[in-house]
């Protein structure tokens, strides 16, 4: 069945364009518009939640065997992982979900030429990015890891890996900006599967390369990142080839550039990558805070236990990587109380499941951190950040799916004032309160207090109906008033 909103758009596509057939609206994006929500969700995501679970698992393979090379390896990891964690979160989440989100909408609207157009688009957008943040790292590098608190092996360690992973991290930008097209039609599997292939053959390849086999040699720490730009290399090629090939229900079509399609993705990828470079820059900040209190022990401990923060990313992304193509198509097709209560839904899935891994983590905070290393005063600041910040881990995964969601509805400016909101809060209440105490456990507690707000804050805001005040005439969706978005959602 087609909607009216539907019928609309597609009468205005043939209306502009008289001497094309528009395709009829695929089965899989009448499952986005028609089928129950919880169903639809779970089967999205779990492919989802696999492909960012293997892209996440990436650094911290990565992490085991560099930190087989000594502490100094281990520290410089530390030192760059937030920075290519950030470049993951911009290309994959902010600018990915621009780019899943124009699509979606182009298709639930019925506008099927449009979104083939995009796929050009999206692929320009990504790489000139990831040319440009490549040329900026590999520039300010040096400072920005001596800031953090790397000193001599360790920001010699950072750098090496650094200046190889960045180097090439433009295809890390186009792997996420081909997998982004495919999840905008609502195809979560085949990202998935070929993001995991990549891993799979990381697994022997990062130890081949970092310590040498048989006619390989010993490259150390930049063997590391040699084989993270290997893998992505290939998983580019893979989604490539499906698009290239007509299995997805996007084609790569040349139409000339135009503005508004460059517009429909970056004023949606744009925003969100605001609110990455946010979290990524709390993170950051945070390490440097920690660095000059504690040294670069400190900043190891720090590092590793907040990088099981970054593994919360591929859950609450499980379920917000459907709700951008399942809010897009809907608000698209002119259905905005479907697409409030999906995103609602999402949210409490995503926060349910965070949750207990936050529990998790305060309750064995060992089990985690023993995994990459027995020192003791990288051991007794890791367990002081998860037995603190753990149980926060809840609010964090509601307010990132939520942010997903709101990529798919084009409206992110409370996710961008809620992001800011933890920022200030992470950074200043906690470095305030060390500065006032000495004491990182108090630090600790205002990361906590960040990631609550961070959550409660965007939940609420959804939860009212931000999203329908005020007309937006590019989505194609009338003024929902929050009682009855509200009202919707019980139902």
């Amino acid at each position: 069945m087609i909607t009216a909103a539907n019928r609309t758009s597609t009468d205005a596509v043939a209306g502009a364009m008289p001497n094309q057939v528009v395709p009829p609206m695929s089965p899989r994006t009448r499952k986005l518009l028609h089928g129950p929500i919880v169903p639809t969700l779970l089967r999205m995501a779990w492919p989802n939640i696999l492909v960012m679970s293997a892209q996440a698992s990436t650094g911290l393979i990565e992490t085991w065997w560099v930190s087989h090379l000594g502490s100094d390896a281990l520290t410089g990891m530390a030192l760059v992982f937030p920075g290519f964690m950030m470049m993951q979160m911009i290309s994959g989440g902010a600018m990915g979900g621009g780019i899943a989100s124009a699509i979606a909408r182009a298709l639930g609207g019925g506008r099927r030429h449009d979104a083939d157009a995009l796929v050009i688009h999206a692929i320009l957008i990504n790489v000139a990015l990831g040319l440009f943040f490549s040329a900026l790292v590999l520039m300010f590098g040096r400072p920005l890891y001596a800031a953090l608190g790397g000193r001599d092996g360790s920001l010699e360690a950072a750098m090496l890996y650094s200046n190889v992973v960045f180097g090439g991290t433009v295809l890390v930008w186009l792997s996420n900006a081909l997998a982004s097209v495919i999840r905008g039609t609502g195809n979560m599997f085949v990202p998935a599967m070929a993001i995991c292939i990549g891993v799979v053959l990381l697994v022997p390849l990062s130890p081949a390369l970092i310590f040498g086999f048989g006619p390989v040699p010993a490259m150390g720490i930049e063997g590391g990142a040699a084989a993270v730009l290997l893998t992505n290399a290939l998983t580019a090629a893979v989604l490539g080839w499906y698009i290239l090939a007509g299995r997805s229900v996007v084609r790569m079509r040349w139409a000339g550039l135009r503005w508004s399609m460059l517009a429909d993705i970056l004023r949606v990828g744009a925003v969100g990558s605001i609110s990455a470079l946010q979290t990524s820059l709390t993170i950051l900040l945070t390490t440097a805070l920690v660095g000059a209190a504690a040294g670069p022990a400190g900043v190891a401990g720090y590092g590793t236990g907040g990088r099981l923060e970054y593994l919360l990313i591929p859950v609450a992304f499980g379920f917000g990587g459907p709700m951008v193509a399942l809010v897009g198509t809907n608000i698209g097709a002119g259905q905005p109380e479907r697409a409030l209560r999906i995103a609602l839904t999402g949210g409490a899935m995503a926060f349910l499941l965070t949750e207990i891994i936050g529990i998790a983590a305060a309750i064995w905070p060992y089990a985690w951190l023993g995994l990459f290393g027995h020192d003791p005063q990288m051991l007794e600041i890791g367990y002081s950040y998860l037995r603190t910040v753990g149980p926060a881990y809840g609010f964090f995964g509601l307010g990132l799916s939520l942010y997903f969601a709101s990529q798919g509805a084009g409206r992110l400016l409370w996710p961008l004032l809620a992001g800011l909101c933890r920022m200030l809060i992470a950074v200043g209440g906690g470095g305030l309160a060390l500065h006032l105490t000495g004491s990182l456990q108090w630090m600790f507690g205002f990361l906590a207090l960040a990631l609550l707000v961070y959550g409660a804050t965007l939940g609420y805001a959804v939860h009212s109906g931000v999203w329908f005040r005020v007309k937006a005439p590019a989505l194609r969706v009338k003024p929902v008033s929050p009682l009855a978005a509200a009202t919707a959602c019980a139902r």
